[in-house]
């Protein structure tokens, strides 16, 4: 089996680790007389879709392009699947192929032949998806989420298994603390997820929707959301008529840089506030025990 698996070249590294995985159930007899761990041409008819998908939302337009091509080239990256029993399979991966084959009018397809329990189908799909696919930042979310929930991962092995930094991964989960609005946002492209990140940080459910509201509107950039907020939490703190206690109190631009780069650093709101002296507080916002740790660890570093 060791020769079929160095020959799947077009997989995701995290996959090709579980796929290589003692504990992953994979055998190498098939009674349909397909070779397990090869590819394989399946009948269309045979394949279910994958329930554990963590994409939710196909673009109509762009599955009809990939038909198109399928029609003509074919279908280039095999999907994946796994056995059910006789001549009945269920996607792992490659769902929005799958699609665009059944709209192609393709009567077969190719596919690489797993056998695997349900825990680790989700962890394959889940992890085969965020590597491959084009998934939005809150279907990201949503996997990296279903990753911790589910299949009990932390965020240092999700990191190691999807080549992903634990930044990266931290950025995205803290998406889903946004009101359901701004979420459908985001998945639908009416707003990038830097928006969404500035957005997080902005305040309270009621504050983030009026400036959500604002960037839909005014089409604001990610800049002047930012610049926004950071008006917005000084507004009502000073006295506005007082124009030079406001300036005295106002961050200059290397002073802004240092505080988002200090938040990007570690994947969390933090607040630089001055008075009208020249005095201040530097404020960092954790949500648990778990987060503060991971703050303090990076800090240490």
């Amino acid at each position: 089996m060791s020769s079929n698996l160095k020959k799947k070249g077009g997989l995701g590294r995290g996959l090709g680790a579980l796929l290589e995985n003692a504990s992953t159930d994979i055998t190498t007899r098939n009674p349909d007389g397909n070779a397990v761990g090869s590819i394989s041409m399946l009948p269309i008819s045979s394949i279910e879709a994958n329930p554990f998908n963590p994409r939710t939302h196909f673009e109509e337009e762009a599955l009809k392009e990939l038909s198109a091509s399928i029609s003509i080239h074919g279908i280039i990256q095999p999907l994946t699947v796994r056995k059910l029993g006789r001549d009945n399979y269920q996607l792992i991966s490659g769902e929005r192929r799958f699609r665009a084959s059944q709209l192609a009018g393709l009567t077969e397809v190719p596919a690489y032949i797993r056998i695997a329990n349900d825990q680790s189908m989700l962890e394959m799909a889940l992890v085969e998806n965020i590597q491959r696919e084009d998934l939005n930042a809150i279907e990201v979310a949503l996997s990296y989420q279903r990753l911790i929930d589910e299949c009990e991962l932390t965020q240092e092995q999700m990191s190691q298994k999807i080549a992903k930094s634990r930044s990266s991964i931290t950025n995205h989960l803290r998406l889903l603390k946004l009101p359901a609005i701004i979420q459908l946002g985001v998945r639908d492209g009416h707003i990038s997820m830097g928006h969404a990140r500035a957005l997080v940080s902005a305040g309270d459910e009621g504050l983030q929707l009026d400036l959500y509201q604002k960037v839909i509107d005014n089409q604001l950039s990610v800049r002047e959301l930012e610049s926004m907020i950071r008006e917005g939490n000084t507004a009502g703190k000073v006295d506005s008529s007082n124009d030079k206690k406001q300036t005295k109190g106002k961050l200059d631009s290397s002073q802004e840089t240092f505080c988002h780069f200090l938040s990007d650093k570690i994947s969390t709101k933090v607040e630089i506030k001055k008075s009208s002296t020249g005095t201040g507080k530097i404020s960092i916002h954790f949500d648990s025990d778990v987060d503060l740790n991971r703050i303090i660890e990076i800090l240490n570093k």
